[in-house]
């Protein structure tokens, strides 16, 4: 009996059910999941509105009312990410203690949606945009920590993506949005359009913590501890992770949140993935002056805001096509690599030329990265798919401490590089080069470790003596 047969019998041995049966258990268990994680592109829309809004607002004024000068705006859009880097790793150690991030992720989000209403002076909002850092810090990891813990790793890409649409649909529609919020109610009460505690900040603000009191009835937490299960899905749920290469969340062996952190930091794919994402992080900058970059074409506010739609309606699109042929084929740095690709002719058509049709249709070419950086996170999350605890602190490592690229991104768009921004392109391109070379090398690396792994499985005699689940590959 070889290896592969002797796991098989051994998990229907230990499931319970014949395969048929299963297999029609394990699709019910996924679609219900499905219908109940759902909710999280609607908690991705606010998360990106909420942290976005301002740079719509800066089209109606927002630099002018406030008074700002020099780097004060782009101090402004990095503040932000100082809480990230400070208070994701013990957000994420806390959710992996917990265990319950249908309670922790809605919270996060009541909170962010209070911070998200306050306004003022240059000083207040500095302060705001501060503790509003500090209040999102926990959503993004803790969403793929809670994904991991549920889906398969042939699962996870198209997944992140599809939960992940908010994060991309929140650029266009944010942007209709705002557009009707800073006409239609411009000079009401006395306020400008753009101003938080009247219109564009409140009423999103609002909108958050209406959707996260929702969010607390419909989020599932972890296998062993959600209710809605029957005994036969939690032992599905469980099973089905377990056969495809995860440790238990539960149960005698578990590691501790601590322990996790002890083998994420002395794990040195942990930091290449966070010097790749920071390096990546610098070049996708453009991201925070998209609004900018379509006004530079000589369009007023409420046309700038209606055409940053499309562009990123087809990243949705092109986004789940990256992530489903991804899961389809289990390759994961060919996909990254092509999206990767794109971006990069998109920044060199806009380097190139200063004509209007062009330079707008490179817009779409740029914000195609969408699905390569749904790829990456699908690739980290199997590349640490092993331990649970360890899994939980390199999500916050990695996705923390390359905020530190997003801090540093908006300074490479200074309004005297504009309306080319032809410096800005050039950095863009080659820090982009840079993370692909990045890519390559881990994708050469996971290689090579599963040729290693597949050697152990014909020298071996006993399965127990394996460091791995049999027929445990990394994805690549």
């Amino acid at each position: 009996m070889s290896l592969a047969d002797e796991k098989l019998e051994k998990t229907d041995a230990s499931s319970g059910l014949s395969s048929h049966s299963r297999d029609d258990l394990e699709k019910r268990l996924v679609r219900k999941l499905d219908q109940r994680m759902s909710i999280i592109v609607l908690l991705y829309t606010m998360n990106n509105i909420d942290r976005a809004n301002i740079t719509s607002a800066q089209l109606a004024g927002f630099e002018e009312d406030l008074h700002l000068q020099g780097s004060q705006y782009a101090t402004l859009l990095s503040i932000v990410y100082v809480g990230f880097i400070i208070m994701q790793v013990p957000a994420n150690m806390f959710l992996h203690w917990l265990e319950r991030p249908a309670i922790l992720i809605p919270w996060t989000m009541v909170i962010w949606g209070i911070i998200s209403t306050l306004t003022g002076f240059y000083t207040q909002v500095l302060l705001a945009r501060l503790l509003l850092g500090f209040a999102e810090a926990p959503f993004f990891p803790g969403i793929m920590f809670l994904l991991s813990g549920w889906y398969k790793r042939d699962e996870l890409a198209v997944r992140a993506t599809l939960v992940s649409f908010g994060s991309v649909l929140s650029t266009a529609f944010g942007s209709l949005f705002a557009s009707g919020v800073l006409t239609g109610m411009q000079g009401i009460l006395g306020q400008a359009g753009w101003r938080q505690d009247t219109w564009l900040f409140y009423l999103e603000g609002g909108i958050t913590i209406i959707v996260a009191i929702c969010a607390m009835f419909i989020l599932p937490s972890f296998p062993h501890n959600t209710k809605w299960l029957t005994p036969e899905e939690r032992s599905l749920a469980i099973s089905r992770l377990v056969d495809d290469g995860y440790g238990r969340m539960d149960g005698p062996g578990k590691r501790t949140s601590i322990q996790g952190l002890r083998d994420a930091l002395c794990d040195w794919k942990v930091w290449w993935f966070t010097i790749l994402l920071t390096i990546e992080r610098i070049a996708l900058s453009f991201g925070f002056y998209f609004p900018t970059l379509v006004a530079s074409m000589g369009y007023d506010m409420t046309v700038t805001l209606l055409l940053v739609a499309p562009p990123s309606v087809l990243a949705a699109i092109g986004a789940f096509a990256f992530s489903r042929y991804s899961d389809r084929t289990q390759k994961r740095a060919m996909f990254i690599i092509a999206s990767n690709a794109l971006t990069a002719v998109g920044f060199i058509m806009s380097f190139c030329t200063i004509d209007t049709a062009a330079r707008y249709t490179s817009l779409f070419l740029m914000t195609q990265n969408a699905g390569g950086q749904m790829v990456l996170w699908a690739w980290i999350k199997n590349t640490f798919a092993r331990e649970p605890a360890k899994r939980a602190v390199a999500i916050a490592v990695i996705n923390g401490l390359s905020s530190v690229g997003t801090i540093a991104g908006p300074f490479l768009w200074p309004l005297n590089w504009g309306p080319t921004y032809r410096y800005s392109y050039a950095i863009c391109i080659a820090t982009l080069g840079v993370a692909t070379a990045m890519i390559g090398v881990m994708h050469l690396h996971l290689k090579l470790v599963n040729a290693q792994i597949e050697r152990n499985e014909q020298d071996v005699k006993d399965i127990n003596d394996l460091p791995d689940p049999v027929g445990f590959r990394y994805l690549v």
